[in-house]
């Protein structure tokens, strides 16, 4: 655990799952954690509020201090999650490739991104917007239920790993 990088730690391999690259949406959809747990019915009504979206290289996602609008799963390409957009100063905090996802506390609130977001190749991506999650609980409140379930546990996990990650290193000052 001492050894863990700060990739491990918030996009850990416990949050993806092996995929064929030749999949239908539903099928692809269904290794996403956020999904995992929905019926294949409920999973279709949740694909037609997805927006696909396609980013070049060094096109950003999103981008430091902005609002927070969409949880982003990328179906192809690479994106890197980065401290800053300025090319002088940034620090690349995670790489993220296929069937990974990004952007997931923009479903809560509108709060201003933590980090920037790029795609290093030709990328295209699912965006599930917060507004349309809102609706969705409207309209299919289980549905809702469970993508909120979902990110409360993946949150938690994440809080979990971040603090034994600062308990090592106050133990080690």
């Amino acid at each position: 655990m001492a050894n863990l990088s700060i990739h491990e730690i918030f996009w850990s391999s416990k949050f993806r799952k092996n995929k064929s690259r030749d999949v239908s949406r539903n099928d692809f959809l269904r290794i996403i954690p956020f999904f995992e747990h929905l019926t294949d019915q409920q999973l279709k009504i949740l694909a037609n509020r997805l927006h696909e979206r396609r980013y070049e290289e060094n096109e950003y996602l999103f981008e430091v201090n902005h609002p927070g609008a969409a949880l982003f799963v990328i179906i192809r390409g690479e994106v890197v999650v980065e401290t800053t957009s300025d090319p002088s100063s940034r620090i690349v905090l995670a790489s993220l490739k296929s069937s990974e996802f990004l952007g997931e506390l923009a479903l809560l609130d509108q709060s201003p991104r933590s980090a920037s977001a790029r795609a290093t190749k030709p990328t295209e991506v699912y965006a599930l917007f917060r507004t349309d999650l809102i609706e969705l609980a409207k309209s299919h409140p289980e549905i809702a239920c469970e993508v909120y379930r979902s990110l409360a546990f993946i949150v938690g996990e994440r809080l979990k790993a971040t603090n034994r990650q600062a308990d090592i290193h106050r133990k080690s000052a």
